[in-house]
């Protein structure tokens, strides 16, 4: 994979660099941009052109020479946000980093509140909240979760939150220690989230919303129903073989096949995610997901919450539509 750098002659290092994978976003580009710059602070900013077939490289570049805190890397082939991010994460200078995507924003304020906080701690982690079309602005409903500095062992209730990049910053020396990038395919922010997670320790908390979460995007995969979700199968493959192969974080294996079972469900539930003629087949890969990484001290809850795991554990896709139909019912 080539890539041609406009380098603009700026200092070693930052506080921040920023990197925004960027591909076909033309429109909601220059609000990302515009957020991004007016943040007060030390930062630079890593724009990778993912090839895109519109004038988003050109943006990038009238960006670049009206502000040397930007560079921009034109990647010579499409790769994908992973591959994206990992190119930018590899031309970063900052101490720390903070993914951003291109049709997103960043809070006014946030860099600045988030300053203090950013040391030596691997993650930062703070809130964020869903900006739709018609101006509509809703909170992230785990907000409760963002309690002051811990890890994982004395709250769980982090694995609730999103499984996204963009509502953290990373220690950029730590990420390499540990040899964390993204992996190629749809879903890739869960085969990043969830072994950062684990890992971490500890994590900081800023309960302040740092981050404008775009919904309705139309060229989004989270308004497409096709078969690009299927790849949640490979992402959750790879977070199973990190726990395989970092056997003191086996703790966490139950929580995180509970979070597995859930987003599966959560995809068959949604009506503009997979195709109804793909339906069981969704199902039938995702009970054989299940028996791939059932943890032996896993236990199916009772109740109404342990229908649709018994569902998937007895591949039955004709129980789990019942046990849907039951939850519709009680809610």
């Amino acid at each position: 994979m080539a890539q041609a750098e406009m380098d603009t002659g700026r200092r070693a290092d930052a506080l921040v660099s920023f990197v925004v994978p960027v591909y076909n976003v033309r429109d909601e580009l220059g609000e990302c941009l515009d957020s991004i710059l007016s943040q007060t602070g030390d930062f630079e900013v890593i724009a990778v052109d993912d090839a895109s077939p519109d004038d988003s490289g050109e943006i990038l570049d009238d960006y670049a020479r009206a502000d040397p805190r930007i560079r921009v890397l034109h990647l010579s082939e499409n790769v994908g946000l992973g591959g994206a991010r990992n190119a930018g994460l590899a031309a970063a200078r900052g101490t720390h980093v903070w993914f951003v995507d291109s049709d997103d924003w960043v809070a006014p304020g946030s860099l600045e509140a988030l300053t203090p906080v950013l040391g030596d701690d691997p993650v930062v982690m703070f809130d964020y909240e869903r900006s739709y079309p018609d101006g509509t602005v809703e909170p992230n409903p785990r907000s409760a979760a963002l309690r002051p500095a811990t890890t994982l062992d004395d709250n769980l209730a982090l694995l609730t939150i999103l499984p996204v990049v963009w509502n953290k910053v990373y220690r950029r020396d730590w990420l390499a220690e540990h040899g964390f990038t993204f992996a190629n395919g749809y879903y890739e922010d869960v085969a990043w989230t969830y072994p950062v997670l684990v890992t971490a320790r500890p994590i900081a908390v800023l309960a302040r919303v740092c981050y404008r979460y775009r919904q309705g995007r139309a060229s989004s995969i989270l308004g497409a129903a096709d078969r690009r979700h299927f790849d949640v199968f490979a992402q959750y493959d790879r977070v199973f073989a990190y726990l395989d192969a970092h056997p003191e974080y086996d703790e966490f294996r139950v929580p995180l096949f509970d979070r597995m079972l859930r987003h599966y469900a959560m995809l068959l539930t949604l009506p503009d995610r997979i195709p109804p003629t793909q339906h069981r087949e969704f199902f039938l890969t995702a009970a054989e997901s299940y028996r791939r990484h059932e943890p032996p001290a896993w236990r199916i809850p009772r109740g109404t919450t342990g229908i649709k795991p018994r569902a998937f554990a007895w591949g039955s896709y004709r129980a789990f539509r019942l046990a849907h139909a039951v939850s519709r019912i009680a809610e």
